[in-house]
């Protein structure tokens, strides 16, 4: 059979709820970064607001934001994002009554029945994994072509000599549009293709080498010289690797500094708010998110992703979530947002990359 996404329901606004509700409470900030109080907080569902008694929706969506009426359009802000006197949506209802309506089963997904008593109904490493990678398969074929692939990887995917080349090999075939990254899976993944190690360890024996632990370092500094990693590459005559598909195929990677970076790499955010925003200017047009490996990227990115997205022709389409991770807890934190599309799979992130590589022929 093959792949279709599943099709948006709106709510039917014609109905006494939506029809007699009131217009939202709109409240100016009372200062920079300040909302007024009783301010509205999104969640991660589509939401629509009464605004001179017509339902808009708020595209762009973010959780733990605010929703601000702009030029019409009411988007979704963060708090630090927020100017005095702009008009915030103010009420803490989510069923019309207040002129908010939060809509959380828009896309109908069917739920299969339960036995009060049955085993295996949690995700863990027993769970068999299967039919989520066939779905994986599906739904990247189709975003290749028709959405935006974003990956967020944990430095594990470059401590493989596999798993680094089988991604390399997933760029070039168009299945990344965007990474998000911090500045270990770059540095291991350059070290990689400057020296053959990560972290000092031989990426394809696993054997680490003398001095081993200068390598990274070693790595850094090289870049730092050269002042970019695209004139390292050039200037070393690296062509492997996950950031070198990146460069050749212009894929643009976000690294978002941490205070327990070595260097850092010339492109690495050292300010997290920059970095936040960097990560969300990739994130709102993201329709395929898959997290890999990378528990505190991981969350940030599940924070600033919502179930669905509205495309440049108005439609609303579903967002797919994967976070893959060997932890049960790290994977089933992701799936426990309440996400319609958040799926964990527990396995280790080098098993992960070489399987969906093969998965997809490439």
């Amino acid at each position: 059979m093959a792949f279709s996404l599943r099709p948006y329901y709106a709510p039917d606004f014609s109905t006494p709820a939506f029809a007699d509700a009131p217009n939202a409470r709109l409240v100016p900030c009372p200062a920079d970064f300040v909302a007024p109080e009783g301010y509205h907080a999104m969640s991660i569902f589509p939401e629509y607001f009464k605004v001179d008694g017509k339902w808009l929706l708020a595209a762009e969506s973010r959780m733990d934001c605010v929703p601000v009426l702009r030029n019409g359009r009411v988007e979704v802000v963060e708090f630090r994002h927020l100017k005095q006197g702009e008009p915030v949506v103010c009420g803490r209802t989510e069923d019309a009554s207040e002129g908010i309506f939060v809509h959380p089963d828009g896309f109908r997904e069917s739920k299969a029945g339960r036995d009060v008593f049955a085993f295996r109904q949690n995700r863990t490493r027993e769970t068999a994994f299967s039919k989520d990678y066939d779905d994986l398969y599906d739904v990247l074929r189709h975003d290749r072509d028709n959405g935006k692939i974003l990956w967020v990887l944990g430095p594990a995917v470059a401590f493989d000599y596999d798993s680094r080349a089988a991604f390399a090999r997933l760029i070039d075939a168009g299945y990344v549009h965007a990474l998000l990254a911090g500045n270990a899976l770059a540095t291991h993944d350059l070290e990689g293709g400057y020296l053959k190690t990560a972290l000092g360890v031989d990426i394809y024996t696993q054997q680490g080498q003398p001095n081993g632990h200068y390598n990274h370092l070693d790595t850094i500094n090289r870049v730092r010289y050269h002042g970019s990693v695209a004139r390292f590459l050039e200037a070393e005559g690296i062509r492997d690797g996950i950031i070198a598909a990146c460069e050749r195929n212009g894929v643009p990677y976000v690294l978002g500094g941490s205070i327990r970076d070595d260097g850092p790499l010339p492109p690495v955010y050292g300010n997290v708010y920059e970095a936040q925003d960097a990560m969300r200017h990739e994130v709102r047009t993201a329709t395929t998110v898959i997290c890999i490996a990378t528990m505190l990227h991981s969350i940030a990115v599940g924070n600033m992703t919502p179930s669905f997205r509205v495309l440049p022709d108005g439609t609303v389409r579903q967002v797919y979530f994967y976070c893959v991770d060997v932890s049960e807890f790290t994977a089933n934190k992701l799936a426990d947002r309440g996400s319609l599309s958040a799926r964990s799979i527990i396995t280790n992130a080098q098993d992960f990359i070489v399987t969906t590589a093969k998965g997809l022929g490439v």
